[in-house]
């Protein structure tokens, strides 16, 4: 009578022992994450001091944050995992408004040039920029104006 106890238990525990173990011949495949705003050393170049937070918003998109506690301050955040990776690439940007709501300044996680000579970027990526350095020449498309959508057209022919 104790042998069938005892031949019970151990096949149990065989089989559960068994299932404790997955071999990964064969790996599911796992998305890529992305979030938050993507910028690129083109768009952050754009920038010139005097622009305005509508001409800052058509450059960069729109931020991902906006404290009310500060409101000259806008923050961009971006976050990547790829699939099969353990490890988070994230990039941080903030820009800076005076109390105009002119662009004042830019700092964060920005994405240096290519390197001509082959060299590594630096490890610490976070820098604040000068905007006072750069041409005010205009060269930045400035936004167009906002134009009447379907329904705003839809109440004008009305006069709403």
């Amino acid at each position: 009578m104790i042998f069938p106890r005892f031949a019970t238990t151990v096949l149990v525990l065989c089989a559960l022992s068994a299932c404790s173990e997955v071999p990964r011949i064969i790996s599911e495949y796992r998305i890529d994450v992305q979030q938050g705003n993507v910028l690129t050393q083109e768009m952050v170049s754009q920038l010139r001091p005097g622009q305005t937070k509508d001409q800052v918003r058509f450059i960069l998109g729109t931020p991902v944050l906006v404290d009310m506690f500060h409101a000259n301050r806008w923050d961009y955040f971006y976050w990547l995992k790829k699939g099969n990776s353990t490890k988070a690439e994230t990039r941080r940007f903030a820009v800076f408004f005076d109390d105009d709501g002119k662009l004042a300044r830019v700092a964060g996680d920005v994405a240096p040039a290519e390197p001509a000579d082959g060299t590594a970027p630096p490890e610490n990526r976070i820098r604040e920029i000068d905007l006072g350095s750069l041409p005010t020449d205009g060269s930045v498309a400035v936004p167009p104006p906002d134009e009447p959508g379907f329904f705003g057209k839809m109440l004008n022919s009305v006069g709403l």
